[in-house]
């Protein structure tokens, strides 16, 4: 059995992972909707992509991003998604890749 400071020292805390973490992602990748409760208390619904069994936030303006690209693209497989900022302030571009 571990005591507290060995516990302690083995925790690391769970990290969001994000969409934008990935180097390419498949449109078929399997999405969830997800119910849960920001700092204010407040209830908000989000969108899971499971990838390898890891969990990665999808954020409304790519799946924004997938639809109109799919619209002049129909056969389009894999996207790369693009990261700037953080937080309120985060921009986010969806690239083709084939």
């Amino acid at each position: 059995m571990a005591n507290l400071r060995e516990t302690s020292q083995e925790y690391e805390p769970k990290k969001t992972l994000n969409i934008a973490d990935l180097d390419i992602v498949s449109l078929d990748v399997p999405m969830t909707k997800v119910s849960g409760t920001n700092q204010e208390g407040k209830d908000y619904e989000f969108h899971v992509a499971e990838v390898e069994g890891n969990k990665y936030r999808v954020p409304v303006s790519v799946i924004e991003a997938i639809k109109t690209i799919s619209e002049t693209k129909p056969e389009l497989k894999n996207v790369k998604v693009v990261k700037k900022g953080t937080g309120m302030s985060t921009e986010y571009t969806v690239v083709p890749l084939d």
